[in-house]
Parts: C-alpha cells; structure tokens; sequence
C-alpha cells in the first residue's frame, strides 16, 4: 500500500514539475523514483517558490 501511494506522489509531482518547467529529463525522472517519500513532499512544497526545477529538486 506504501508503495501505491509513494507511485502516486511521484505521478503527481513529475505532472506539477512539466507543467511548470516543462518536459523532465530522464535524469530527472530517475531522481524521482528513487528518492523517498519524506523528500517527495519536501519537493511538493519547495515547487510553490521555485524558479528552476534544480531548486524543486536539491537534497
């Protein structure tokens, strides 16, 4: 169930990034999958003041 959930963050996030900055690079994408859920909310609020998607997406 975690794991559904976790899918669905990452969904929602990677369509929020492309539809600010436009189409994600494979790095980028991979980046997403892999990182945790903690840091997928962190990324989902860092998106409201971010000028570039290298801001959303610092660790």
């Amino acid at each position: 169930m975690q794991e559904g959930q976790r899918k669905g963050e990452t969904l929602l996030l990677t369509r929020l990034l492309e539809r600010k900055f436009g189409p994600l690079s494979d790095q980028q994408r991979s980046c997403l999958e892999e990182v945790g859920a903690d840091t997928l909310l962190n990324w989902g609020e860092r998106i409201l003041n971010a000028n570039s998607i290298d801001e959303v997406l610092q660790h």
